[in-house]
């Protein structure tokens, strides 16, 4: 079993990128090699460039992240982390995968839709491209499973469809199709502010997103003027049906404490938020402050943090020369 995944390199990270995404793969990493697979973790900085961002920032952004990705707990020396740009197999098997994918499939790629929205003329070919990039990232090392959340599971379809056709049409079985990994503890955090929005460091107000690189004190008091309403909280979760932003703090409790939402409600049923928000900023503050510490403690060492890249760099390396020359054997280009 060898799960890969990646993520932008987009800086401050924040609350719902680490319950959604950073604490899973964490996760990930001890159970998959406890059970005897393995995990690669990788920085898309080439996926960072199909919208514009300046080269110092897309530069401190990747070291940034991997810093918090430490911090939080991925292990270099237990799993390969790396940037893609130190990895050219990645863009060299996307190019040779553009030859088998098909127009019509990326046509119905959402997520292109809802990026370049009303301009699609005026978008990037590297963003209605990127799909391809992404089935590279994963077929490059035969990954059998693929952490994704339900924004990326159309890619992953098309990964598929993309191992399944070169397969066919060059006789071989080459490139495995792997398999989502849907993780049922990934939760969707919304805005403190607003829980009809994800929680998103683009969002104009401050106290709608908590920052991994947030004091103790901004953390708690984001908790403590989060939106809520006046009721106190019900005996089960079901009960919360259509207070979206009671539901939100519950589950971003829950998912702090690794336990479920009716555990958190049955607690703390008849109290108000007046109650339940101390409790949670606290719970809050105990599980990030560590994590910010740490990062802060990589980042005064950035020579270190490009070691870590550079050795993960050369390890997936290894793992891609292989499949590499052999795709680009099966289509003719080597002897």
């Amino acid at each position: 079993m060898r799960v890969v995944s990646g993520i932008k390199p987009t800086g401050n990270l924040h609350l719902g990128n680490y319950l959604g995404a950073v604490k899973q793969w964490v996760a990930m990493q001890d159970e998959i090699q406890a059970a005897g697979g393995e995990t690669m973790y990788f920085l898309a900085d080439l996926h960072g460039l199909t919208e514009w961002i300046a080269p110092a920032e897309l530069s401190a952004n990747t070291i940034e992240m991997t810093a918090t990705l430490v911090a939080a707990g991925i292990d270099p020396e237990r799993s390969i982390l790396f940037n893609q740009t130190r990895v050219p197999a990645h863009s060299e098997l996307a190019w040779l995968l553009n030859n088998v994918a098909r127009v019509g499939w990326l046509n119905r790629m959402t997520q292109f839709k809802d990026k370049a929205g009303k301009n699609r003329e005026g978008a990037s070919v590297g963003l209605y491209d990127y799909p391809v990039l992404m089935a590279a990232d994963v077929l490059l090392y035969n990954a059998t499973h693929v952490p994704v959340g339900e924004d990326q599971k159309q890619h992953l379809e098309l990964a598929r469809d993309i191992a399944a056709k070169f397969n066919l049409d060059y006789e071989t079985d080459l490139f495995t199709q792997p398999d989502p990994l849907i993780s049922a503890a990934a939760p969707r955090i919304m805005s403190l502010r607003d829980a009809s929005a994800k929680m998103s460091k683009s969002n104009p107000s401050e106290q709608s997103v908590v920052k991994l690189i947030d004091s103790d004190e901004t953390i708690a008091d984001k908790f403590r003027k989060a939106k809520t309403d006046p009721d106190p909280l019900p005996d089960s979760w079901a009960a919360l049906e259509g207070r979206a932003e009671a539901r939100n703090l519950v589950i971003v409790f829950a998912a702090l404490a690794d336990r479920t939402p009716d555990d958190v409600v049955a607690e703390f049923a008849g109290k108000g938020f007046g109650q339940f928000k101390p409790a949670l900023a606290d719970l809050a503050v105990a599980t990030l402050a560590p994590i910010r510490d740490e990062m802060v403690r990589l980042l005064a060492d950035r020579s270190a943090i490009d070691a870590i890249l550079a050795n993960g760099a050369a390890k997936a390396r290894d793992l891609a020369a292989p499949t590499l020359a052999a795709a680009q054997r099966t289509m003719g280009l080597l002897a």
